[in-house]
């Protein structure tokens, strides 16, 4: 019943194409990918850093309660 007192919708907009990727030379793609290269190496030098893994520390920790009597 909703669909009775609705008002109709308009068609989409047609789409466009998307415009031609910007030409580029041998050179400039050298570049990029020395580029890539010196980020990827940067990237590698700091993993030694890190001492956990993606999921944090997976070890039990060691939890003990102290009592009154102080055990």
């Amino acid at each position: 019943m909703g669909s009775l007192f609705s008002p109709k919708m308009p068609p989409p907009p047609p789409v466009q194409p998307l415009p031609e990727p910007p030409e580029v030379s041998e050179e400039e793609k050298a570049r990029i990918a020395q580029e890539q290269a010196a980020m990827e190496r940067k990237r590698k030098g700091r993993r030694s850093t890190i001492l956990t893994g993606p999921l944090g520390v997976e070890e039990e920790a060691t939890v003990e309660k102290k009592t009154l009597l102080g055990e």
